[in-house]
Protein backbone atom coordinates (compact mmCIF):
# COMPACT_ATOMS: atom_id res chain seq x y z
CA UNK A 1 0.00 0.00 0.00
CA UNK A 2 1.59 3.34 -0.99
CA UNK A 3 1.69 6.25 1.38
CA UNK A 4 -1.38 8.16 -0.37
CA UNK A 5 -3.41 5.48 0.22
CA UNK A 6 -2.45 5.36 3.65
CA UNK A 7 -3.04 8.67 4.38
CA UNK A 8 -7.29 7.55 4.12
CA UNK A 9 -6.92 5.30 7.03
CA UNK A 10 -7.38 6.69 10.48
CA UNK A 11 -5.05 4.64 12.14
CA UNK A 12 -2.09 6.18 10.14
CA UNK A 13 -3.44 9.82 10.88
CA UNK A 14 -3.03 12.11 13.73
CA UNK A 15 -6.58 13.26 15.51
CA UNK A 16 -6.74 16.55 14.52
CA UNK A 17 -5.61 15.45 10.58
CA UNK A 18 -9.17 12.99 10.56
CA UNK A 19 -11.26 15.87 12.14
CA UNK A 20 -9.96 18.43 9.31
CA UNK A 21 -10.84 15.28 6.96
CA UNK A 22 -14.70 14.52 8.73
CA UNK A 23 -15.01 18.49 8.54
CA UNK A 24 -14.57 18.66 4.89
CA UNK A 25 -17.07 15.96 4.34
CA UNK A 26 -14.97 12.74 4.30
CA UNK A 27 -16.93 10.15 3.95
CA UNK A 28 -16.05 6.37 5.85
CA UNK A 29 -15.75 3.29 5.38
CA UNK A 30 -15.71 0.32 8.12
CA UNK A 31 -14.02 -2.93 6.49
CA UNK A 32 -15.68 -6.09 7.14
CA UNK A 33 -13.10 -8.95 6.89
CA UNK A 34 -11.59 -12.37 9.13
CA UNK A 35 -8.35 -12.37 9.87
CA UNK A 36 -9.13 -16.01 11.89
CA UNK A 37 -11.43 -17.75 9.06
CA UNK A 38 -9.70 -21.43 7.34
CA UNK A 39 -9.66 -20.55 3.52
CA UNK A 40 -8.71 -24.39 2.76
CA UNK A 41 -4.93 -25.55 2.60
CA UNK A 42 -3.97 -22.76 0.34
CA UNK A 43 -5.13 -19.41 1.13
CA UNK A 44 -4.25 -17.53 4.76
CA UNK A 45 -6.90 -16.86 7.32
CA UNK A 46 -6.19 -13.27 6.88
CA UNK A 47 -7.72 -13.76 3.34
CA UNK A 48 -11.18 -11.94 3.84
CA UNK A 49 -9.27 -8.81 5.35
CA UNK A 50 -6.94 -8.51 2.56
CA UNK A 51 -9.96 -8.83 0.43
CA UNK A 52 -11.51 -5.44 2.63
CA UNK A 53 -8.83 -3.55 3.39
CA UNK A 54 -7.62 -3.47 -0.22
CA UNK A 55 -11.40 -2.83 -1.88
CA UNK A 56 -11.88 0.13 1.20
CA UNK A 57 -8.71 1.29 -0.10
CA UNK A 58 -9.65 1.55 -3.56
CA UNK A 59 -13.07 3.02 -2.72
CA UNK A 60 -11.95 5.77 -0.14
CA UNK A 61 -9.12 7.11 -3.19
CA UNK A 62 -12.12 7.16 -5.36
CA UNK A 63 -14.81 8.93 -3.37
CA UNK A 64 -12.65 11.17 -0.71
CA UNK A 65 -13.18 8.95 2.39
CA UNK A 66 -11.34 7.76 5.56
CA UNK A 67 -10.86 3.81 6.64
CA UNK A 68 -11.72 2.62 9.65
CA UNK A 69 -9.87 -0.72 10.74
CA UNK A 70 -10.92 -3.41 9.44
CA UNK A 71 -13.57 -5.61 11.87
CA UNK A 72 -11.05 -8.95 11.77
CA UNK A 73 -13.47 -10.69 14.44
CA UNK A 74 -16.97 -11.56 13.16
CA UNK A 75 -19.70 -14.64 12.82
CA UNK A 76 -18.34 -17.11 10.69
CA UNK A 77 -19.78 -20.66 12.47
CA UNK A 78 -19.11 -22.98 9.84
CA UNK A 79 -15.45 -22.76 9.96
CA UNK A 80 -14.98 -23.26 13.74
CA UNK A 81 -13.82 -26.73 13.12
CA UNK A 82 -10.65 -25.59 11.80
CA UNK A 83 -7.68 -24.36 13.94
CA UNK A 84 -7.13 -20.93 13.75
CA UNK A 85 -10.89 -19.98 12.88
CA UNK A 86 -12.69 -17.69 15.49
CA UNK A 87 -16.65 -16.69 15.65
CA UNK A 88 -18.36 -14.85 17.11
CA UNK A 89 -22.17 -15.16 17.78
CA UNK A 90 -24.16 -13.29 15.72
CA UNK A 91 -25.58 -10.87 19.01
CA UNK A 92 -21.94 -10.03 20.12
CA UNK A 93 -21.23 -9.65 16.49
CA UNK A 94 -24.41 -7.32 15.84
CA UNK A 95 -23.71 -5.22 18.96
CA UNK A 96 -19.97 -4.96 17.88
CA UNK A 97 -20.62 -3.36 14.55
CA UNK A 98 -23.54 -0.96 16.02
CA UNK A 99 -21.13 0.17 18.55
CA UNK A 100 -18.51 1.16 16.05
CA UNK A 101 -20.62 2.28 13.14
CA UNK A 102 -22.47 4.55 15.84
CA UNK A 103 -18.96 5.91 17.41
CA UNK A 104 -17.95 6.59 13.43
CA UNK A 105 -21.24 8.66 12.50
CA UNK A 106 -20.62 10.33 16.13
CA UNK A 107 -17.71 12.10 14.78
CA UNK A 108 -19.92 13.35 12.67
CA UNK A 109 -18.80 11.56 8.67
CA UNK A 110 -21.31 12.37 6.69
CA UNK A 111 -22.15 8.90 5.02
CA UNK A 112 -20.88 5.43 6.29
CA UNK A 113 -20.11 2.59 4.06
CA UNK A 114 -19.74 -1.22 5.57
CA UNK A 115 -17.98 -3.05 3.43
CA UNK A 116 -18.61 -6.46 3.69
CA UNK A 117 -16.67 -9.68 2.50
CA UNK A 118 -18.65 -12.02 4.42
CA UNK A 119 -21.55 -14.41 3.68
CA UNK A 120 -22.92 -15.47 7.22
CA UNK A 121 -22.16 -11.56 8.83
CA UNK A 122 -24.46 -9.92 6.21
CA UNK A 123 -27.72 -10.00 8.70
CA UNK A 124 -26.11 -9.17 12.04
CA UNK A 125 -24.53 -6.25 9.89
CA UNK A 126 -28.06 -5.72 8.35
CA UNK A 127 -29.48 -5.48 12.02
CA UNK A 128 -26.66 -3.40 13.58
CA UNK A 129 -27.35 -0.62 10.59
CA UNK A 130 -30.89 -0.66 10.99
CA UNK A 131 -30.63 0.78 14.23
CA UNK A 132 -28.97 3.86 12.64
CA UNK A 133 -30.00 6.54 10.58
CA UNK A 134 -30.70 4.45 7.30
CA UNK A 135 -29.82 8.08 4.88
CA UNK A 136 -25.86 7.91 6.19
CA UNK A 137 -25.51 4.47 6.09
CA UNK A 138 -25.35 1.69 3.44
CA UNK A 139 -24.10 -2.08 3.27
CA UNK A 140 -21.79 -2.82 0.79
CA UNK A 141 -22.03 -6.88 -0.24
CA UNK A 142 -18.70 -7.18 -2.64
CA UNK A 143 -20.30 -10.08 -4.04
CA UNK A 144 -23.78 -8.91 -4.66
CA UNK A 145 -22.64 -6.26 -7.73
CA UNK A 146 -24.61 -6.94 -11.13
CA UNK A 147 -21.10 -6.88 -12.68
CA UNK A 148 -19.69 -9.07 -10.15
CA UNK A 149 -22.51 -11.50 -10.73
CA UNK A 150 -22.40 -11.39 -14.37
CA UNK A 151 -18.55 -11.66 -14.20
CA UNK A 152 -18.45 -15.03 -11.76
CA UNK A 153 -21.91 -16.09 -13.43
CA UNK A 154 -19.70 -16.17 -16.75
CA UNK A 155 -15.97 -17.45 -15.49
CA UNK A 156 -16.88 -20.50 -13.23
CA UNK A 157 -16.51 -23.66 -14.54
CA UNK A 158 -17.13 -25.53 -10.97
CA UNK A 159 -19.95 -26.88 -10.22
CA UNK A 160 -20.59 -25.96 -6.70
CA UNK A 161 -18.57 -23.38 -4.75
CA UNK A 162 -18.93 -20.58 -2.58
CA UNK A 163 -15.82 -20.24 0.00
CA UNK A 164 -11.58 -20.65 -1.27
CA UNK A 165 -13.12 -21.92 -4.44
CA UNK A 166 -12.50 -21.20 -7.94
CA UNK A 167 -13.44 -17.55 -7.62
CA UNK A 168 -12.22 -16.15 -4.59
CA UNK A 169 -8.75 -18.07 -5.12
CA UNK A 170 -8.86 -15.95 -8.30
CA UNK A 171 -9.33 -12.91 -6.48
CA UNK A 172 -6.71 -14.05 -4.36
CA UNK A 173 -4.07 -14.63 -6.97
CA UNK A 174 -4.67 -10.93 -8.57
CA UNK A 175 -4.78 -9.28 -5.15
CA UNK A 176 -2.04 -11.18 -3.62
CA UNK A 177 -0.58 -13.97 -5.72
CA UNK A 178 2.35 -13.96 -3.39
CA UNK A 179 0.14 -15.82 -0.10
CA UNK A 180 -1.26 -18.34 -2.40
CA UNK A 181 0.07 -21.70 -2.58
CA UNK A 182 -1.57 -23.58 -5.49
CA UNK A 183 0.17 -26.55 -4.94
CA UNK A 184 -1.88 -27.04 -1.97
CA UNK A 185 -5.32 -26.14 -3.61
CA UNK A 186 -8.11 -28.96 -3.14
CA UNK A 187 -11.13 -29.27 -4.61
CA UNK A 188 -14.08 -30.08 -1.85
CA UNK A 189 -16.33 -33.35 -2.43
CA UNK A 190 -19.53 -32.17 -4.25
CA UNK A 191 -22.36 -30.91 -0.95
CA UNK A 192 -25.60 -31.26 -0.99
CA UNK A 193 -26.85 -27.86 0.06
CA UNK A 194 -26.28 -25.01 -2.27
CA UNK A 195 -25.10 -23.28 0.98
CA UNK A 196 -23.29 -25.98 3.40
CA UNK A 197 -23.79 -25.72 7.16
CA UNK A 198 -20.88 -26.05 9.37
CA UNK A 199 -18.14 -27.59 7.35
CA UNK A 200 -16.39 -30.67 9.02
CA UNK A 201 -12.57 -32.18 8.30
CA UNK A 202 -13.30 -35.27 10.37
CA UNK A 203 -16.84 -36.10 9.71
CA UNK A 204 -16.55 -38.12 6.16
CA UNK A 205 -20.44 -38.96 6.67
CA UNK A 206 -21.17 -35.76 6.66
CA UNK A 207 -23.01 -34.08 3.70
CA UNK A 208 -20.48 -31.10 4.33
CA UNK A 209 -17.18 -33.23 4.84
CA UNK A 210 -14.34 -30.87 3.49
CA UNK A 211 -10.71 -32.14 4.19
CA UNK A 212 -9.41 -28.76 3.07
CA UNK A 213 -11.83 -26.65 4.12
CA UNK A 214 -12.44 -25.37 0.59
CA UNK A 215 -16.44 -25.45 -0.76
CA UNK A 216 -15.80 -25.64 -4.35
CA UNK A 217 -12.72 -26.21 -6.36
CA UNK A 218 -9.77 -23.55 -6.32
CA UNK A 219 -7.78 -26.21 -8.79
CA UNK A 220 -9.70 -24.23 -11.42
CA UNK A 221 -8.33 -20.77 -10.37
CA UNK A 222 -6.60 -18.68 -12.55
CA UNK A 223 -5.17 -15.10 -12.49
CA UNK A 224 -6.75 -13.95 -15.54
CA UNK A 225 -10.18 -14.59 -13.81
CA UNK A 226 -8.99 -12.64 -11.32
CA UNK A 227 -8.37 -9.92 -12.61
CA UNK A 228 -12.11 -10.17 -14.73
CA UNK A 229 -13.77 -10.66 -11.55
CA UNK A 230 -11.92 -7.57 -9.42
CA UNK A 231 -12.71 -5.58 -11.95
CA UNK A 232 -16.01 -6.00 -11.67
CA UNK A 233 -16.56 -6.14 -8.07
CA UNK A 234 -14.94 -2.51 -8.18
CA UNK A 235 -17.07 -1.06 -10.19
CA UNK A 236 -20.04 -2.03 -8.35
CA UNK A 237 -18.65 -0.49 -5.48
CA UNK A 238 -17.73 2.60 -6.84
CA UNK A 239 -20.85 2.85 -8.37
CA UNK A 240 -23.05 1.68 -5.37
CA UNK A 241 -20.90 4.58 -3.34
CA UNK A 242 -21.10 7.21 -5.72
CA UNK A 243 -25.29 6.46 -6.06
CA UNK A 244 -25.27 6.42 -2.39
CA UNK A 245 -22.96 9.93 -1.87
CA UNK A 246 -25.15 11.68 -4.70
CA UNK A 247 -28.34 10.88 -3.48
CA UNK A 248 -27.36 12.22 0.06
CA UNK A 249 -26.34 15.14 -1.28
CA UNK A 250 -29.85 15.78 -3.09
CA UNK A 251 -31.28 15.33 0.51
CA UNK A 252 -28.87 17.72 2.17
CA UNK A 253 -29.40 20.49 -0.54
CA UNK A 254 -33.04 19.97 -0.04
CA UNK A 255 -32.52 20.38 4.16
CA UNK A 256 -30.05 23.51 3.60
CA UNK A 257 -32.94 25.41 0.89
CA UNK A 258 -35.99 24.48 3.06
Amino acid sequence: MGVEAERNFVEHLPWDEAARRIARGAAAILPVGAAAKQHGLHLPLETDRIQAERLSSELAANIDALVWPALTYGHYPAFVEYAGSISLSAATFEAVVTEIASGILGHGCRALFVLDTGISTRTSVERALARLDAGHVLHLKIHDGPRYRRAAAELARQGHGSHADELETSLMLALAPELVDMSRAEASPMIAQAMPGRLTQTDRASPNYSRSGSFGDPTLATLEKGEALLAAMREDLAEQAATFLAALSRTEGRGAAS
